[in-house]
């Protein structure tokens, strides 16, 4: 279970608990500014993580935490600074979904010998047949 600290996460790692699933926790330690700072809850913060681990605890779940910090500045961090630096605007959230959590946060469940990858995220999984994969989609269609 991908474990953000906040309330979707936080439900999905107690439905899958009492449908008989074996659950960890996994969160993922992108930066927490100098010296670990406190600041107001952000998917950064060291509130965030702290949250996580209760929670994991509260469930009874092992909980780890991944450290992503190079990964994020390189990644995340690196990207804006020179996009912005060119007069962009540039969204860090975008590159963090696609490279740390789309890529990275994958990679390492592998790695855990993860059967499966849960989020507190709300999406649907479908067979697509033109390039024979299973592929994200959003969980409802606008018309």
């Amino acid at each position: 279970m991908a474990m953000s600290g906040g309330v979707d996460s936080s439900v999905a790692a107690v439905l899958l608990k009492e449908q008989g699933h074996e659950v960890i926790g996994l969160h993922m330690k992108l930066y927490h500014g100098p010296e670990n700072e406190t600041r107001p809850k952000s998917c950064c913060s060291l509130d965030e993580a702290i949250d996580a681990r209760a929670t994991c605890h509260r469930l009874n779940i092992p909980f780890y935490v991944l450290d992503c910090q190079k990964e994020f500045r390189e990644s995340v961090i690196d990207y804006f600074v020179e996009e912005y630096s060119r007069g962009h605007t540039p969204n860090p959230c975008v590159m963090c979904n696609k490279e740390i959590k789309s890529n990275l946060l994958l990679k390492k469940v592998d790695e855990l010998d993860c059967d499966y990858l849960a989020t507190g995220h709300y999406a649907k999984i479908r067979f697509n047949p033109l390039i024979r994969r299973q592929q994200l989609i959003r969980p409802y269609a606008y018309r």
